[in-house]
């Protein structure tokens, strides 16, 4: 649904001013790889944060936490 909607999008742009729409394919694939390091690092913290709960709470799960 969702790249329905960008494929939706793009045709209006493309009737309302194709030389936009045109850049807008062309430098859609060098944005996309320029996230790419921002989405790693966003991965990283995700992990460091998990392993962190992960250890604080070890201590509960080997107790047997009653919720």
């Amino acid at each position: 649904m969702k790249i329905f909607l960008a494929f939706i999008l793009w045709c209006l742009l493309l009737a309302i001013c194709w030389p936009l729409a045109i850049l807008a394919v062309v430098l859609f694939p060098f944005l996309w790889l320029m996230s790419l390091p921002f989405r790693l690092f966003a991965i990283l913290v995700a992990a460091t944060f998990s392993l962190i709960k992960a250890i604080l709470f070890f201590p509960a799960r080997i107790l047997g936490s009653r919720n």
